[in-house]
């Protein structure tokens, strides 16, 4: 028997010619031979999650905030407004007064005439002429704000200057006093943050300086939860 195709000899109970693949029942191969069109792409292999490095803190910390910050209508609320506390000055005070006594003493226990009483009035008006210069200097040059979203730091008299610090960069507030300072309820503020312009704030002569205190760390960690950042979450 041959092959209808090839001509090549085949058995007579042969279904498929050996040589060419015909079917020698008179129908056409059921099985399609593959052609270069049909050709099966190859497989793309996706890199496996595990084989990928784990985000650092910085990149989770980044997620997380873009994830979960919620935009919000809240009115921004002033809670504090104050400027620099007349009783800061004690200690200059306490200072300047000890001074002005041993001026006063001085041409006594020397025996000099008018004019050396003159030369130590002269210096104990100098004197006390520069502490009221540099406190209206420090009550006209400096004023604060704090609000429910910002710190306001405004400085200059000539030249002023306004700074604001987000409450959500604040990353820190403590508070400082001296002896003298805690005797008067004055004292000195300092706000740590990721300000640029002021990452350490110092906020000399507050009045009630730990009410204060707590009015920022507040305002700054009810800012963080409102906006659904939360260290813990890095």
């Amino acid at each position: 028997m041959k092959c209808p195709k090839c001509s090549a000899e085949v058995q007579e109970a042969a279904v498929y010619c050996h040589k060419c693949g015909e079917r020698l029942d008179g129908h056409k191969s059921s099985i399609p031979l593959p052609s270069e069109e049909e050709s099966p792409s190859p497989a793309v292999e996706f890199p496996d999650a595990d084989d990928r490095p784990a985000p650092t803190a910085t990149e989770r910390f980044k997620e997380a905030a873009a994830g979960r910050q919620v935009a919000t209508d809240e009115p921004e609320n002033e809670l504090w407004k104050g400027g620099y506390a007349t009783k800061s000055m004690i200690g200059a005070w306490i200072v300047s007064v000890l001074i002005s006594i041993g001026l006063f003493i001085l041409p006594i226990w020397a025996g000099w005439g008018a004019t050396g009483w003159w030369i130590i009035l002269v210096l104990i008006l100098l004197l006390w002429l520069y502490q009221f210069v540099a406190l209206a200097r420090r009550k006209l040059g400096v004023h604060y704000r704090l609000t429910s979203q910002r710190f306001f730091h405004e400085s200059g008299i000539l030249r002023h200057v306004t700074d604001r610090i987000e409450a959500i960069d604040m990353d820190d507030v403590v508070f400082e006093q001296t002896i003298l300072e805690r005797l008067v309820g004055v004292g000195s503020i300092r706000i740590t943050s990721s300000d640029r312009s002021h990452p350490e704030l110092y906020i000399h002569g507050i009045e009630n300086v730990k009410e204060v205190a707590s009015l920022i760390d507040e305002a700054r960690h009810k800012e963080r939860l409102s906006r659904g950042l939360h260290i813990e979450s890095v």
